[in-house]
């Protein structure tokens, strides 16, 4: 069996496919609209169902929707008609998807849906289907060339599209952040990429408070104690005025003497370069990067003169920020 170059098939495959995402993108209207209120009104979940292919992309977009803020799972088509139908409640969306509107699966939680007045999005290619006709929300996917003539694959692509518009829209009309990302997406590198400078820094009795009128004999015992080669120095107030580095130490006594009998606010740095507690650790190793420094004193809110925690080079590195 000779060789063949395969490309010119996978092109013809992808191009269908792109024909078909032209084809939704000009075909969408104001039922998009609707359907992307009322997901976002939803006060109980999101239910998504759908037969073969129909029901594989149904689960992945089911997937994406609870990622970004809307708790949403996949319902079995055959299994909703041997008791799990009960899983659904009247404040739930239903989401069907089938191309074509007509398999027999989907006729028993259609009828299901509109008996009890559940809202009923159809995602669905005919017009003349029953999906299309019961469906209180109607999204119709442009008629497509599949590959091959036969094989799901532009109406699949086109369907899995339209879920993720859907999906990323009600996250922007719920505002929907990076924060809120971060709390559901705890592991893997994207939990890495969105943890906070909160998330990581040392807060209350780890932080080395030293009072700006301590003798620095006293200091260099807290310095040793807490271990983070830094000193933040407050005054009677706690407010932040400066910060002490062990490298500043060292070069101070190259050329003196009398280091143990100086105070505190002798030799800091006055103000510190700090960070907010909300802001994304990635970008607080940028800048320590920048500035070449190792630790960033934390405040909350806007109130850069009170440090609520710090923040070391080495609880970055140690959550494989990058």
């Amino acid at each position: 069996m000779k060789n063949k170059n395969h490309i010119k098939s996978a092109i013809n495959v992808i191009n269908l496919e792109i024909d078909a995402l032209k084809k939704l993108k000009n075909s969408l209207n104001k039922s998009f609209n609707k359907a992307v209120e009322q997901i976002v009104k939803c006060q109980s979940k999101v239910i998504l169902c759908g037969v073969g292919k129909s029901g594989l992309i149904a689960s992945k977009i089911a997937a994406t929707l609870s990622s970004v803020g809307t708790p949403s799972f996949y319902l079995s088509a055959s299994d909703s008609s041997h008791g799990d139908l009960g899983s659904i409640s009247k404040k739930d969306i239903l989401i069907l998807i089938s191309y074509s509107g007509q398999t027999n699966e989907l006729k028993n939680i259609i009828q299901y849906a509109n008996r009890n007045k559940i809202l009923l999005i159809g995602i669905v290619s005919k017009k003349d289907s029953i999906l299309y006709q019961a469906s209180d929300i109607k999204l119709l996917i442009p008629q497509v060339k599949e590959s091959a003539g036969i094989v799901p694959t532009s109406s699949t692509t086109s369907q899995l599209a339209l879920g993720d518009a859907l999906a990323i829209a009600a996250m922007k009309q719920k505002r929907f952040n990076n924060v809120d990302f971060k709390k559901i997406h705890p592991a893997g590198s994207l939990g890495a990429k969105l943890k906070t400078v909160e998330d990581l820094m040392l807060t209350k009795e780890k932080i080395p408070f030293v009072n700006q009128n301590m003798k620095m004999k006293s200091a260099l015992k807290i310095l040793s104690n807490k271990k983070l080669g830094i000193l933040i120095v407050q005054d009677n107030k706690k407010i932040t005025k400066g910060i002490i580095t062990d490298g500043q130490i060292r070069r101070f006594n190259q050329n003196n003497s009398d280091l143990h009998s100086l105070s505190v606010r002798d030799i800091m740095t006055k103000n510190p370069i700090s960070i907010n507690k909300n802001a994304l650790a990635a970008k607080a190793l940028s800048l320590m990067n920048n500035k070449k420094i190792t630790s960033l004193c934390v405040y909350e809110k806007k109130n850069k003169s009170k440090t609520i925690g710090v923040l070391h080079i080495h609880n970055i590195l140690q959550s494989n920020i990058s």
